[in-house]
């Protein structure tokens, strides 16, 4: 009769091939990134969020 295999050996086979994010995936978030900070500067939303913060800020240190 086979030895019945068991799901944990392959499970740490695979942990330990993980190696991470790659460059791929930090230059794709990066892209992503920029195109966001991009979108809020043409939209003119900076002023809206900054005082938007410093509301809430305010709100909790009761300035």
């Amino acid at each position: 009769m086979p030895k019945p295999t068991t799901w944990l050996p392959t499970l740490l086979t695979k942990l330990r091939r993980d190696d991470g994010a790659g460059f791929v995936e930090y230059a794709g978030l990066l892209i992503i990134i920029a195109g966001i900070f991009v979108l809020i500067d043409q939209l003119g939303l900076d002023g809206l969020i900054s005082g938007a913060i410093n509301d809430a800020v305010s709100d909790v240190v009761g300035g």
